[in-house]
Order: C-alpha cells, then structure tokens, then sequence
C-alpha cells in the first residue's frame, strides 16, 4: 500500500526487522521529553475513566501559553482531525490552495466534494506565497488554507502579506485556517504567528500541535484556536465525544512545562540547520532555504530506494501538487545523525 506520508517506520521494519534512521517525519529528534513519559505512566492509573470530553485543565493550560481565553481552544485527536473536522463541520464549496502543501487539506475538502483552487506556488521564486495568491480570494470563496511554514517546502509568507490575506478573507467571508504546527522550529516564532489577531477576526482559525516540537507523534494531540465559539462547537460536534485520551491530554499538560527542551530543540535545530543546507549544496543539490525543522531539495538521481537499503527513511514529494519525483524533503536531526545521512548521499551520488 502507497501511504501519503512519511514516518512509516513500521512498513520498514517488518521488511528489515529492525528501527530505520527516519528522515521522512519532522518530528524533535531529542525523543519525547521525560517530563512527558512520566505524566503518561501516571495518567495510565485512571485510565479507567472516560477522559474529559471538553479537556478542561488541558485548556486552561493552553490558554495561559497563548494568552487567549479558554473559550477559544478546542483540542483534538492532532491537527489532521481539526482538518477534517473544519471540512465536516463547515462543508465549503470553494476553498483556495497554494500547491504544494500538506496533503489532508485537500483530502479533507473532497470529502465534502468541495471544489478546490490551487494557487501553484513556482519554484524559482522559492515556493513562496507571493501578491497573486489575494486575488485568488473572491466572494466565492468559502476557507482558505495556508500553512506557516509550509510543508514541504519550510518557507513562511511576509506578514503584513499575510496580513492582507487575512483581511481579505474578512471582506470575502472565507474563513482563514492558518496552521502553525511548524511554526515553533522559527528563529523568532513570536514574530511570525497570527494568535494576537484571533480577536479582531472570527474567521481565523489557527491549528498547532504537539507532535512536532515534542516528539509526540504517537500520542495524537493538536489544538484549534479561534475567537468564534459558534464555529468551535460545530468542529466539537463533527468529531467524536473522546477524542483526546486522557493519556494525551496528561501528556500535553506535561509539555507545556518543558520549556527547556524546547531551548534545547530550537538550538539544535539554528545550528543544524545551515549545516544540512551546506552539506546538501556540496553535493551540488538545489536547496529551498526553508525555516523549519526541515528542508526540500531537488536531486535528479533516484534516492527512496539506495538510503533504504543503507536505513534511512527519506519523504519522496513527488505526490505533492506542483513537485516531482526530483524533490526531497529531509528533516534536520542531530549532528551525528546529519553527517550519516550526508555521507550516504555523497556514496549514492558518486
């Protein structure tokens, strides 16, 4: 089975009975922060009970990072369910795309037949959101997502652009889904985050997540912010009643507490960062200067199938919308880790 993401550690070692070098999911390469395993092995004694459906202390915990009111967070089974749930919850018939960009927006919009329009974004600009992405936004539209950084591609839209998009979508009446899952791997993630805004307009809705920046891609827990309570309580309605374990919603409180490990993450990452950007233009690669935890690059030889074989996972993207077979993305790990995958390309391509 051809699956849409990467991270299929399992379908690896059932084939090489072994753990692969995964490079094809941006997660923390740190692990999960001990202060998290250790609030799972506790919540585990009542798991017994029915979590809580409306994830009160979760919430409140939450909302005292972002400095927003309780009222506006609704958490759910990761930022992929509150995707789905938007779509469910609100069925547009027109929504507007840059491509290339996560896969579970347009998956999620054509499970409602939504029509979609792609904003393709072009290579020699850099895979940026430029000008020509506002007037894509007409009195048709319905929900526009964009994704800050994006993925694959690692780059972030100008503000006061998308500051304009924003109001844009106000004038239209389409709703503004803006997902920020990668947007803590920035240098300056206050810099670069649409949370202050929430107030001034009911139509943004802002996902996050921890699976990123925790390393908690196992335990399923993301986040939608959004000032409309109307529009909260359709996408709580469009999911089930216990979406987040009570396992997840420990783990979470958990992670808002580890502030140094997510120091530790972002340097890790400031400083790799360069490195796998240098290494991968050494080998005469074109590299996308992406922001996050990860970067898209181009190579004419086939790579999935030779770092296989050596134990390392890559995401191929070429079924994302406006990419080919030639495009890569590779998440930036440790140094150890990043001079091991660099070294297995310098052999492939020699």
């Amino acid at each position: 089975m051809q699956l849409v993401h990467g991270g299929d550690w399992a379908g690896f070692e059932a084939e090489y009975g072994r753990a692969p070098l995964d490079f094809s999911a941006n997660v923390s390469p740190l692990c999960v922060p001990q202060g998290v395993r250790d609030a799972i092995v506790a919540a585990a004694a009542d798991a017994d009970r029915y979590p809580d459906p409306l994830c009160r202390t979760l919430c409140r915990k939450i909302a005292n990072k972002e400095e927003v009111s309780p009222d506006w967070i609704l958490c759910g089974n990761g930022a992929a369910d509150l995707i789905w749930r938007l779509a469910a919850a609100l069925h547009p018939q027109r929504a507007l795309l840059p491509a290339p960009a996560f896969a579970e927006y347009e998956a999620a919009l054509r499970s409602v037949n939504c029509q979609i329009v792609h904003s393709l974004l072009s290579s020699e600009s850099g895979f940026t959101v430029g000008e020509d992405f506002l007037q894509e936004i007409t009195p048709q539209t319905e929900m526009v997502f964009l994704c800050e950084p994006n993925n694959p591609t690692g780059c972030t839209t100008a503000m006061p652009l998308l500051r304009r998009i924003l109001d844009r979508c106000a004038e239209a009446g389409a709703v503004l889904v803006v997902d920020e899952c990668f947007g803590d791997f920035l240098d300056d993630p206050a810099a670069h985050t649409l949370v202050p805004l929430l107030g001034a307009y009911p139509n943004l809705v802002i996902l996050k997540a921890f699976t990123k920046m925790y390393a908690m891609a196992g335990v399923r827990l993301g986040y939608a912010l959004c000032a409309d309570k109307t529009m909260l309580e359709k996408l709580r309605a469009a999911g089930s009643p216990w979406a987040v374990s009570s396992l997840a919603q420990a783990a979470g409180c958990a992670a808002l507490l580890e502030d140094d490990y997510v120091q530790r993450v972002r340097t890790l990452i400031r400083e790799q960062r360069p490195r796998m950007t240098q290494g991968l233009r050494a080998l005469g690669l074109r590299v996308i200067p992406g922001e996050a935890n990860y970067l898209l690059f181009q190579c004419a030889t086939p790579l999935l199938e030779p770092l296989r074989t050596r134990g390392i996972l890559l995401r191929s993207c070429g079924n994302y919308l406006g990419l080919d077979d030639t495009w890569y993305r590779t998440a930036i790990r440790t140094e150890e880790e990043n001079r091991r995958f660099l070294a297995a390309l310098e052999e492939i391509l020699s």
